[in-house]
C-alpha cells in the first residue's frame, strides 16, 4: 500500500475512535416513548437496512433522502426508488423518493413516506364487541429536497416535510426539516456524512373524536348534563435523530469491491447506539450485505442484518433491486425490498 492509503486507513482509524467514545460507558436514562410519530425512525432501503442501518456516509441510493439529503447533490442521474417494508403487526410501510440532478444548480428531490394498516373495529366499554363501526390509522410524511455541491469532496442538503398522523377522526401534524452533509475524498476511498433528521414542532391530536359531554356538577339536579367539551390532549416532541458515520471503500479487494461503514446515533428518545454495516459486490451487479443494528442500545431487540441486490442494465438505464432481512428477536423478523430506477 502507498503513503496515500496509510494515511487514508489512519484518519479513518481516529474517526472510528471518535463515533465509538460517543457512545456512554454507564448505562444513562431511556425516554423511550417520550416523542410522536415513531413511523420516521423507521429504516429506509433495503441497501442501508440490509447493512445494518449504516447508511448516512455509504449510501448511493434514492433513499438517502431520507439517511442524509447532502448525498443526492453527488447523483449524475436521476434515480426514482420504491421501498416496501412488512412492518410489525400487520403494518406495512411505504416510501417513495425521488432525486433528480439539475447541473450546477444542484439535485432537487421528493419524498412519500407512509404507515398503513387495516380496518379495526371501533370498541367501547358498553359494547366491547364492537359497534359494528370500523376506523383506521395511519401516518403520513411528504417532503421535498434539495443539496447542493459546496465543494468538489463536499456538499450539504436539505429535506423539509409535512408530517401528519391520524386515528378515526383525530389528526396530529407538524412540520420538520432534515440537515445533512457529506465529504468524500477524491478517489472515493474514505466517506464521512452527518446529519439530522425531524427537527420540528411538537404534534398534537385534535379532532371529533375528542369531544365529550359534561356534566359541571354531578350532584346538582336540573342543570345541563350534556354541556359540550372537548379533551386536551398532551403536545409530544418528533423523535429527533443525530447520526453521524464513516465509510471506507476498497474497490482493490480480492474478488470484487468491498464497502464498510460505522455509524453512531444518538436520538432524543433513547440510549446511543452503533450500527455496522459491510457490502460485498461483484462488477458492480450483484452484491451481499450484513450488519449488525443497535449496538450498545439497552434492551435493544435488534440485532443480526442480511441484504443482497441485483444491477441490471436496461437500454439507456439501470434497474436496482435489492432485498433485506431484519432480525427483531423476540419479535417478528423484518423484511424489505426495493425497486430503483437510474436514469
Amino acid at each position: 500500500m502507498n503513503s496515500k492509503t496509510y494515511k487514508m486507513i489512519h484518519i479513518s482509524a481516529i474517526l472510528l475512535v471518535m463515533i465509538l467514545i460517543t457512545i456512554p460507558v454507564a448505562a444513562g436514562i431511556s425516554k423511550v416513548g417520550t416523542t410522536s410519530a415513531q413511523f420516521l425512525k423507521i429504516g429506509i432501503g433495503a441497501r442501508s437496512m440490509g447493512m445494518g442501518g449504516a447508511g448516512v456516509a455509504s449510501v448511493n441510493d434514492a433513499s438517502a433522502l431520507y439517511w442524509n439529503p447532502a448525498v443526492i447533490a453527488g447523483f449524475r442521474s436521476t434515480k426514482v426508488l420504491a421501498a416496501y417494508t412488512d412492518w410489525f403487526l400487520d403494518t406495512e410501510a411505504a416510501f417513495t423518493g425521488l432525486a433528480m440532478p439539475l447541473g450546477k444548480f444542484g439535485t432537487l428531490g421528493f419524498t412519500f413516506n407512509s404507515l398503513s394498516m387495516g380496518k379495526m373495529d371501533v370498541r367501547t366499554v358498553e359494547r366491547p364487541d364492537g359497534t359494528g363501526e370500523q376506523f383506521t390509522a395511519g401516518d403520513l410524511a411528504v417532503g421535498i429536497a434539495y443539496a447542493k455541491q459546496l465543494t468538489n469532496y463536499f456538499s450539504i442538503g436539505f429535506h423539509g416535510k409535512y408530517i401528519s398522523q391520524n386515528i378515526w377522526h383525530c389528526k396530529a401534524a407538524s412540520f420538520a426539516i432534515d440537515f445533512g452533509s457529506h465529504y468524500r475524498t477524491d478517489d472515493n476511498r474514505l466517506m464521512i456524512g452527518a446529519s439530522i433528521s425531524n427537527f420540528g414542532d411538537k404534534m398534537q391530536y385534535t379532532g371529533k373524536n375528542l369531544r365529550i359531554y359534561h356534566d359541571q356538577n354531578p350532584a346538582e339536579f336540573g342543570d345541563n348534563e350534556y354541556l359540550p367539551a372537548y379533551y386536551e390532549t398532551s403536545s409530544w416532541d418528533l423523535p429527533l435523530i443525530f447520526r453521524i458515520g464513516v465509510a471506507l471503500n476498497l474497490p482493490e479487494f480480492p474478488l470484487g469491491d468491498l464497502i464498510a461503514e460505522i455509524d453512531a446515533i444518538h436520538p432524543n428518545d433513547n440510549n446511543e447506539q452503533v450500527n455496522l454495516g459491510l457490502e460485498w459486490g461483484l462488477n458492480r451487479m450483484f452484491f451481499l450485505r450484513t450488519g449488525y443494528q443497535a449496538l450498545f442500545q439497552q434492551n435493544a431487540e435488534q440485532g443480526l442484518t442480511l441484504g443482497a441486490g441485483l444491477r441490471y442494465k436496461l437500454i439507456n438505464s439501470y434497474l436496482i433491486m435489492n432485498y433485506g432481512y431484519a432480525d427483531f428477536g423476540r419479535l417478528q423478523a423484518v423484511q424489505r425490498v426495493d425497486i430503483e430506477i437510474e436514469f
